[in-house]
């Protein structure tokens, strides 16, 4: 697994927990519901600042090495 995979799985895992829908947590983000799923997924080519918005509806934070 990489590392854009699992970003996507904390991710992923994070929205089961908070019980969300995907189409739920993208309308919390401002984002549609496919980049969304492109960010589950691991699929490069997302935009940092949709994954950063999706973090921050979550609750997550993400640090970049």
């Amino acid at each position: 697994m990489d590392d854009l995979e699992a970003l996507g799985a904390v991710i992923r895992r994070a929205r089961k927990d908070n019980r969300l829908t995907q189409l739920q947590l993208a309308e919390l983000a401002a984002i549609s519901e496919r980049t969304l799923r492109d960010i589950e997924k691991g699929r490069p080519g997302v935009a940092l600042g949709a994954v950063a918005g999706v973090a921050a509806v979550l609750g997550l934070r993400v640090v970049v090495i």
